[in-house]
């Protein structure tokens, strides 16, 4: 929180300990913690505009209220969560054990790329790629996997042509939110997540995000979790506001018939790559994080949950 506050005051140049006390006052006031202080810039904000603001803390509450807690397994253990929405990935897939290092090697040898995941793991960790060649020792690759408890292997996903030219060390994909209610679907938004120097899109591993409009175009600059923010991206020098998502309304559709499996979770963030042959299911979130566009990014000073409220009416 002081490093966060010193960042602030030395960008805006306002006091350091009026900041802090501001910090404090919207933690009380709004349920936002220092991230959120700072990601949504409530320092530059109103008291009315802040109010319009999804926190952490709301976003806690539209979980506690909407998404129960005892199917939360179905989402948080990536086997469960892989033979749930099997038809949904479009891609092969395999769990090691200790018996099976020859069905893992025909694995590796016939998808020749694989990525391979922990079972109850977020944020990329522990998430790395292999790609088979003749020089490889598989036996060596899987001993390492069974100790490292990496133990979900699943074929590597070949992004869309589009999705490739922004970073293509990565798949980068699209957290999609929906809100089921009533037997009814509502598709409430979606974020592009970009790679940057890894083979993981996450932004708490390095990656970087921006939002996508209705129509599937990217509309604002990228940030990371240090607050850059970018209108190119670094490496690939791609043009990011502006680029159009390949087959967006058929990730929509996606993602809607993804969201009527488990009633009982009903708010989910969806994960979504772009493949050559179509949208794919990477993974579901039952506990969404907070994405909103940073207020200086655009004319409207205005958060998401006026919209939320719209249809959760929890606000």
């Amino acid at each position: 929180m002081y490093r966060i506050a010193k960042a602030i005051s030395k960008k805006t140049k306002k006091n350091f300990f009026i900041i802090i006390i501001d910090i404090i006052k919207c933690g009380f006031k709004y349920q936002a913690g220092y991230y959120d202080y700072q990601e949504f810039e409530f320092y530059n904000l109103t008291d009315e505009e802040r109010k319009t603001y999804l926190t952490r803390g709301k976003n806690n509450e539209i979980i506690k209220k909407f998404n129960d807690m005892s199917s939360f397994h179905k989402f948080e253990n990536k086997v469960e969560f892989n033979e749930i929405f099997n038809i949904y990935l479009k891609r092969n897939w395999m769990v090691l054990n200790n018996n099976n290092y020859c069905k893992f090697e025909d694995f590796f040898k016939s998808n020749h790329s694989i990525i391979v995941k922990p079972i109850n793991d977020e944020g990329g960790h522990g998430v790395e790629k292999f790609i088979y060649t003749n020089q490889i020792n598989c036996k060596d690759i899987y001993n390492k996997l069974i100790s490292n408890d990496q133990l979900l292997i699943e074929e590597c996903i070949k992004q869309h042509q589009d999705m490739n030219s922004l970073y293509d060390k990565s798949v980068n994909t699209m957290r999609m939110f929906t809100f089921y209610k009533n037997e009814k679907v509502y598709f409430l938004q979606a974020v592009l997540k970009i790679g940057n120097g890894g083979v993981v899109d996450n932004f708490s591993s390095g990656g970087m995000y921006t939002y996508v409009s209705s129509d599937g175009d990217v509309y604002v600059e990228a940030i990371d979790r240090n607050d850059n923010i970018y209108s190119k991206h670094p490496i690939s020098n791609k043009k990011i506001v502006g680029f159009r998502i390949p087959m967006f309304k058929e990730a929509i559709e996606l993602v809607k018939q993804c969201a009527k499996i488990i009633p009982e979770i009903a708010y989910v963030g969806w994960d979504v790559a772009i493949s050559e042959n179509g949208p794919v299911i990477v993974e579901g979130n039952c506990f969404p994080g907070v994405y909103q566009v940073k207020p200086s990014l655009i004319n409207k000073k205005e958060g998401l949950i006026p919209k939320y409220n719209e249809i959760m009416r929890i606000f």
